[in-house]
This record gives structure tokens, sequence and C-alpha cells, in this order.
């Protein structure tokens, strides 16, 4: 493991999508051995056709089935904490913010499978330039402090992304600009073309029984990159990201599927709420719109989806503005992360329908910390001006 990028591509089908993101890398001059690809799977998936297309490619990687996941575990003596990844879960996600956290990379990237890079970009250096942006950007706010990442041609197709609360719909959006120092960008989220992430019931309503919406957008539906202002939230989706290893303690894929409640399908998005709360906090910035990938996602029943969803619906509602409340003080992400995990813990969520749930991830958050805490000491932890040339 030579390189200082770790990519986390959670995968049970579609891994060799991979290829075409080596190639993109080829096609753009990046450098290939930057690279170390984790793709993390099931049991019942061939992890030894994974570990020979990595072979074939002459990439560095490993691949991380159940099974290894908890050697792993014992390996690092963090057997206790097994529970904070859940089986066959895009949260598994979370297993890779671990391996990164014990093996010192500078930078993670997430690669959902069912994803292209476009020719056009270079997808790997495009991210590392974000996350090295100085410079002016556009900053977009709202009167209901959520901005919705497809609002450049909103009037045309009238989409809001999975995650973004009904509440916050309608919105006044107000554009600005804002001044970006180096090494404020913590995250880079890349936009997607064709199939747009948006949940269950919004696919419905835009006549879709198969999971993937009617409505598709292309890159004409993007413009200039932009940062979310200050007191601002946004969906952060975990298709096409790029982040620093310093945001990992506020980063944590929330326990989705395997829990009493069945609420699934906001791991990606309360997680991106609580690092756009340790961003405000600390001052950092998340960079969206390029580079672009292209969603293919694979065709499913729509009802499905929104049997996963609905026991989170109302509570996704309000996870924003419980920790909207906590963290000024903070200095750090493990101090911003843990004070919403106080409030969600330690709350009364009587009022909302599986408001344990919210009991539920703030108690496993704090076991977040301190399993990263046994992996590699927190304290020894700060923000730092990172540059990332590409």
């Amino acid at each position: 493991m030579n390189g200082d990028i770790c990519v986390i591509v959670p995968t049970i089908r579609e891994y060799e999508c991979m290829r075409a993101y080596f190639e993109n890398a080829r096609d753009h001059g990046f450098d290939l051995d930057r690279l170390h690809v984790l793709l993390v799977t099931e049991d019942f998936c061939d992890t030894a056709e994974m570990e020979a297309m990595l072979d074939d490619e002459g990439v560095s990687g490993e691949v991380f089935d159940g099974t290894r996941r908890d050697q792993w575990y014992e390996s690092r003596g963090i057997a206790e904490y097994s529970h904070l990844v859940p089986a066959a879960s895009h949260a598994e996600t979370s297993f890779g913010l671990l391996y990164m956290w014990a093996n010192d990379f500078d930078y993670g990237f997430f690669i959902d499978d069912d994803t292209l890079p476009h020719e056009d970009d270079d997808f790997f250096g495009r991210h590392l330039t974000n996350l090295a942006y100085e410079g002016e950007i556009e900053s977009v706010a709202s009167d209901e402090r959520w901005v919705n990442v497809l609002y450049q041609n909103f009037d045309e197709h009238g989409l809001y992304p999975r995650g973004y609360p009904y509440s916050a719909m309608d919105e006044t959006v107000e554009t600005d600009t804002a001044e970006i120092a180096r090494g404020e960008v913590v995250a880079s989220q890349g936009l997607w073309t064709n199939v747009p992430d948006l949940d269950a019931v919004r696919i419905l309503m835009d006549g879709d029984l198969r999971g993937q919406a009617q409505t598709r957008t292309s890159a004409e539906d993007y413009g200039s990159d932009f940062v979310a202002a200050r007191g601002n939230y946004l969906t952060v989706c975990s298709m096409n990201l790029a982040f620093r290893r310093e945001v990992v303690p506020a980063f944590y894929q929330c326990p989705m599927d395997e829990n009493p409640w069945n609420v699934g399908r906001f791991d990606d998005i309360w997680s991106g709420v609580f690092l756009k709360r340790a961003c405000d906090a600390l001052g950092k910035r998340i960079y969206n719109g390029a580079p672009l990938c292209e969603h293919n996602k694979a065709p499913r029943s729509t009802f499905d989806d929104l049997n996963n969803e609905v026991p989170g619906l109302e509570l996704n509602e309000h996870l924003w503005t419980v920790v909207d409340e906590v963290g000024d003080d903070a200095e750090s992400y493990a101090d911003a992360f843990d004070a919403m995990a106080t409030a969600l813990a330690e709350g009364d969520w009587d009022e909302y329908e599986n408001g344990e749930f919210f009991t539920h991830v703030g108690e496993y958050m704090r076991d977040w910390l301190d399993c990263l805490n046994a992996l590699d000491p927190l304290d020894a932890q700060a923000p730092t001006p990172a540059t990332a040339d590409d």
C-alpha cells in the first residue's frame, strides 16, 4: 500500500465498473500507483474474481467480504465494535473509513458500482483539484436553510434529491460569492447524469415503478460548481465523493437496515448532515459539481425502496434541527461529532415515529469515536491545510 488514496467501493454485482475508472485515469495521465482500491462485499460474492480484476488492471487493492472484515476487526483488536458496520448494507462503506483511518491514507474516494466516469473529465484528478481549491466560488443558500444540489436547472426538471426534507421544498434560492482559502475544502461531491438520485416517494410521483424515475439529468443541467453557504445544509450522496482523511471522525455512515425499526437508505444522507455541521463549526467547506458521473441504477421495485425509507422519513425532517443546535465550540471533527452524538443519544424523541432510532444512532456515533480512537488516537488528530496536488 504505497498510495495516498483509498478508493472505497461497496459492491455485490458490478465491480467491473472500476475498469472504466482505471481507464479514465490512464487516459488523463493520472498516476494509478496513488490508488489503493477497497472492494467491500459479502460472503456470497466471488471475491476471487474481484481480486483477479484488480490484478489484471495492475492496481493495488484488497477485497473484504463479511468473513474477512471480522478477521480484520480481530487483528486490529476492535472486534467489540464490529456492530458499527451492518452487513449487506450500503452503510458498509463505514468499513472503508475504518480501514482508511488505520492505514493513514491522505484521501478517500467513495464510488458506487452502478456508476461510470464521464470520459472527458479527469475523474480522480478533478476531485483532488477541488480539494485543493482556493479562490472565488458560487455560494448557495435558501430561506429554508437547505440547498438543493439540483437547483441550477430546477425550473426544467423540478427534482429534489434523496434525503432533501419535504418541509424545505419550495425554497427561495439565493446565490452569492464565497472566497475559499487553500485547505478549506475537505470534501468534493461530484454530481450525476442519467438516473437522478431520488427517494421512492419522488420516484413514484415521477410515475416510475422500477426505482429509476422517468425524468433524467444530463450535463446541461449543471452549471458552475458551488458550495452551500454557512448554516445551510445539503444532501451528500456517496456514489461520487472524495474527502480528506481528517473528516473521518465526523463522517460515519449511519447504521441502516440492520435495526429493529427497519430504517434504511439514509446512511450517506445523515452522514452528510453531520459533516456539514462539523464543517460549519470548523470553518471548512464541501465542494459540489464536477466531476460528474453517469448513474446507471439497476431497475428494482420502487416499493421496496419505499418500505426501506418510510420508517425514517419523519426523522429525516428533524435530524438537522437537532444537530444544528450543538457543536459551536468544537475544535476538531471528533469534538463536533461527539456533541451531535450526545444530543441524539440523550434527547427525548417520543414525539417522533421511531424516535428511539435517534438514540440508537447517537450511541453508535459514540462507539464510532471510541473505535477510531482505538485504531489511531483522536487526540493526535487536528484539521490540517494539506495540499491535494494532482
